[in-house]
C-alpha cells in the first residue's frame, strides 16, 4: 500500500508459528464453556489444561509468501539472518480438544484474506 519494494523480515524465515483465526478462537472457547465440564479434564495427573490452536504450524518464510500472494505484493521479502530468528517451533498439541469434538474451521488463506479485505479493502 505505502509503494515499499522489499520488505525486510528479522531472522532466516525457517521458524515455525502456529497461527489461528480470531474467530475460531472464539468459537473455541465457546465450545470449551459449553461443553468441557471440570470432570472431564481429570487425567492420571490431576486436573489438565486444554490447548486451544489449530494443531498445524507453517514457516515464517511460507507466512510471508501466503501474504505477499494474498495482497498483491510485487516486491521482494528479504531476510536478515542477523537478527534473532526467535524459537524454532511454537506448536500446540490439540489432540484433546478435538478429541471433545473442535475444530478450528477458518484456513490461514482465508484468515489472512478476511483480515485485510475488511482493514484495507473497506
Amino acid at each position: 500500500k505505502n509503494g515499499k519494494v522489499i520488505v525486510e523480515l528479522w531472522g532466516t524465515g525457517t521458524p515455525k508459528r502456529e497461527f489461528m483465526h480470531v474467530d475460531d478462537m472464539a468459537a473455541a472457547c465457546v465450545f470449551v464453556m459449553e461443553n468441557v465440564s471440570a470432570g472431564k479434564l481429570y487425567d492420571e495427573f490431576g486436573e489438565t489444561h486444554i490447548n486451544i490452536g489449530v494443531g498445524e504450524d507453517i514457516s515464517i518464510g511460507d507466512v510471508a509468501g501466503l501474504i505477499k500472494s494474498i495482497v498483491g505484493f510485487q516486491g521482494s521479502i528479504v531476510y536478515d539472518p542477523g537478527k534473532p530468528d526467535g524459537t524454532p517451533r511454537k506448536l500446540m498439541d490439540v489432540s484433546l480438544l478435538n478429541n471433545f469434538g473442535f475444530q478450528a474451521q477458518i484456513s490461514l488463506h482465508d484468515g489472512i484474506s478476511r483480515v485485510y479485505n475488511k482493514a484495507y479493502l473497506s
